[in-house]
């Protein structure tokens, strides 16, 4: 019981702290957490989370392994370990955290598109097609999917696929259209 009630103490307290804005306190809280506690997900995701956002990319890598040993399991955690992989431009080591992901929550648009990105800077257009398309079906509002999309499609030389997707962002977003006019030089008649 006291177990228990140690555990929910660090953890309100470590919450407490973001709210306060002091990441350094909360993350020194998460710590303590681990000492007694070294498999809790929670704590080491947001260990992992203050790490990052803190510059400290490998110490968050590192934290994320341990992770993913806890909970393999997890498709959102295996998109923050690619998310974090490819920062370190670690790219074929993002590309398999990210097909796990996909893998595991096939609903996480995220990864599809870390996948994408990924896949773009590989040179590997057709499959990061493939990604970008699986993104925009589970976010098609969102215009980062829409706009990497229409991007690969220049790099294949297929203009009128971007075209199609200039008219289509023009409908809910049309700065975004408009800003992928200008960069790719496409010029996209208006409708009707």
């Amino acid at each position: 019981m006291m177990r228990v009630l140690r555990y929910h103490g660090w953890k309100w307290r470590a919450i407490t702290q973001l709210v306060l804005g002091r990441q350094a306190a909360a993350l020194s809280l998460f710590e303590s957490m681990l000492q007694e506690f070294p498999n809790d997900t929670y704590a080491l995701a947001s260990k992992a989370h203050l790490q990052a956002r803190h510059g400290r990319r490998r110490d968050a890598l590192q934290t994320m392994r341990l992770l993913l040993e806890v909970d393999p399991d997890s498709g959102r955690n295996w998109f923050n370990y690619g998310f974090l992989l490819e920062e370190l431009d670690d790219f074929g080591q993002a590309e398999a955290a990210f097909r796990r992901a996909t893998q595991l929550s096939p609903q996480l648009d995220r990864a599809w598109y870390g996948l994408g990105l990924v896949l773009i800077r590989l040179e590997r257009f057709d499959e990061a097609v493939l990604a970008l398309k699986k993104n925009t079906q589970l976010q098609p509002m969102s215009p980062y999917g829409w706009y990497q999309l229409a991007r690969v499609h220049v790099d294949r030389h297929e203009p009128e696929e971007a075209r199609k997707i200039i008219r289509h962002l023009r409908k809910f977003e049309p700065k975004v259209a408009a800003q992928l006019e200008r960069e790719t030089g496409l010029f996209v008649p208006p409708a009707g």
